[in-house]
């Protein structure tokens, strides 16, 4: 009985930490915010961290947060991708406060590569935030290859080695240069935080992306580093191709 009754209260306590956004296709879940110590260049920083679960209304009748849980055993959660923010000091309420929306590169992110830059971006934008002060990171799992998925980014990958520029490769495996959506990562920016934030990119398409949605966004910081023979390709190629920033202006 005592165990039942501990079991009760942890499972009250979990879910005070779950938000529910309600929009027209479904609900965003939000979980948190979770103690994270991250090791950051040899020093420990202290961030909150967060996931969303998006749910589809099923004959447009909500699902509440125990009907959840008890069907998070048989959902398979781990076969699909779920994103997350990592959110640094007073993010709410703060005056001032960057964000970074950081797509998923499992060869960047995790393997370190050096085809891209983005395991570079990863770091140093979470380094800039906390230096800042307040901010968060998204780190948006469904973004692989700019949305094409691990898979299909491999044999674009292939291609590559081909001779075909990363735009030239996604179109001849017949995908759009830029599969990508903000729509999740939009809402949960605007439950966490209603004041203005700083977009922490080279990308236009993600300033727009938040500009058009209604966000807050007051301006844009740059991102630049970690350029190699090796990546160097590929960043000429965003920048004349899909329009990226450099020292904030476009290439021509």
């Amino acid at each position: 009985m005592i165990i039942e009754t501990v079991k009760n209260h942890s499972l009250n306590r979990i879910k005070e930490k779950v938000q529910t956004v309600h929009h027209g296709e479904g609900t965003t879940y939000i979980v948190g915010p979770i103690k994270l110590p991250v090791q950051l260049e040899g020093e420990t920083v202290f961030f909150k961290w967060y996931s969303w679960l998006e749910v589809q209304n099923a004959e447009e009748k909500e699902v509440s947060i125990d009907e959840l849980l008890n069907k998070l055993p048989h959902a398979n959660l781990a076969n699909s991708q779920q994103s997350s923010v990592l959110v640094y000091g007073d993010f709410e309420h703060a005056e001032d406060a960057l964000i970074r929306m950081h797509s998923i590169c499992h060869t960047g992110d995790i393997f370190g590569s050096k085809r891209c830059d983005c395991g570079f971006q990863l770091k140093q934008s979470m380094k800039m935030i906390s230096e800042h002060g307040a901010g968060a990171l998204f780190y948006l799992a469904n973004h692989e290859g700019r949305g094409i998925g691990l898979f299909s980014k491999a044999l674009a990958y292939l291609l590559q080695e081909e001779g075909l520029d990363t735009v030239e490769a996604n179109e001849q495996l017949g995908f759009s240069d830029d599969s990508r959506n903000y729509e999740e990562a939009i809402r949960v920016l605007k439950t966490l935080r209603k004041l203005p934030v700083t977009l922490i990119t080279n990308n236009p398409n993600k300033l727009k992306a938040l500009q058009s949605s209604g966000a807050d966004v007051s301006g844009r910081m740059p991102l630049w580093g970690d350029i190699s023979n090796y990546n160097r390709h590929y960043l000429e190629t965003k920048m004349k191709k899909a329009g990226h920033f450099e020292g904030g202006y476009p290439i021509e």
